[in-house]
């Protein structure tokens, strides 16, 4: 079920994706047809644009401030923060400073 992820270690999962100028990055650590686990490190500026997903999808930031557009209601959330993002509504994620996230998405 995981994968790219060390087994029977304690780890801090935004050490696990990291940061490079100008790009979003994704470490994707468990991907089936029940759920989707992924990691993001966004640079400060770095957008992914409007788009819905098939499922719930759950943002939990690990590290920074991201703003969050749902469904076109605006959160703005910041280390240690989580947000549930129904599915089939359109979201965008901007990262108003360097962020780091966990996005889980169930199916």
């Amino acid at each position: 079920m995981y994968k790219n992820i060390e087994k029977q270690a304690t780890l801090r999962l935004a050490d696990l994706v990291d940061y490079q100028p100008g790009q979003v990055v994704s470490r994707t650590l468990v991907q089936n047809q029940g759920m989707g686990m992924t990691l993001f490190a966004f640079d400060k500026g770095e957008e992914i644009s409007t788009h819905a997903s098939g499922g719930d999808a759950m943002v939990t930031v690990l590290e920074g401030v991201g703003r969050f557009t749902v469904g076109g209601e605006v959160f703005t959330l910041q280390t240690g923060d989580t947000l549930v993002m129904p599915k089939d509504i359109p979201h965008a994620v901007y990262g108003v400073e360097r962020m780091k996230f966990q996005l889980v998405v169930s199916f």
